[in-house]
């Protein structure tokens, strides 16, 4: 789909979703150790961590309803995005981010944007005119986000506990129209 000098992002193919669980949750685990604030909280073990892409995201893979975007980055798993188009019947325009996630060895490295255009790129092709997402409130996501031309529609207090610790964080809820 996507391709630069080291980074390859492609959609994975719901057959092809056994091939990669294991480096999905490694890469899931790895991102929650360094205190990714995507829905989980310590302890997290790596059986969490492939319970979540096995429970959550194949599901949706299989029938349609979700995409898996995954980077690889000089051949290692290094990031993934899902596009969730499991909207009401109400809401066929729209559609939702989830679970940017980066690997910690391979941040800042463009793999999080790039990710995100293809995710955008795909989301056009399906004619989905709104994207939608939550971020934690002054996480390193939202200027990202923010720079993508995503606009903040609220901020919700104390929406979620802190990965680490029983603090509660705000999100921002962001949108987009394509």
């Amino acid at each position: 789909m996507l391709a630069t000098d080291q980074t390859d992002i492609s959609i994975l193919p719901a057959d092809r979703f056994p091939d990669y669980l294991g480096e999905l949750a490694d890469l899931l685990h790895a991102c929650v150790a360094a205190g990714a604030s995507i829905s989980f909280v310590q302890p997290f073990g790596i059986e969490d961590s492939t319970a979540f892409w096995c429970r959550k995201v194949q599901p949706g893979l299989a029938d349609g309803s979700r995409l898996l975007f995954v980077a690889r980055h000089e051949g290692r798993l290094a990031g993934s995005v899902q596009l969730n188009l499991d909207t009401p019947p109400n809401q066929p325009h729209r559609a939702e981010v989830n679970k940017l996630i980066v690997h910690p060895d391979c941040r800042r490295l463009g793999i999080a944007r790039s990710l995100m255009q293809a995710l955008e790129e795909e989301a056009r092709a399906r004619a989905r005119s709104l994207i939608t997402l939550d971020t934690r409130t002054g996480d390193r996501a939202e200027p990202l986000y923010t720079s993508l031309g995503y606009e903040t529609a609220g901020i919700i207090p104390a929406y979620s506990r802190d990965v680490a610790s029983d603090r509660l964080d705000a999100t921002t809820i962001m949108y987009k129209r394509l």
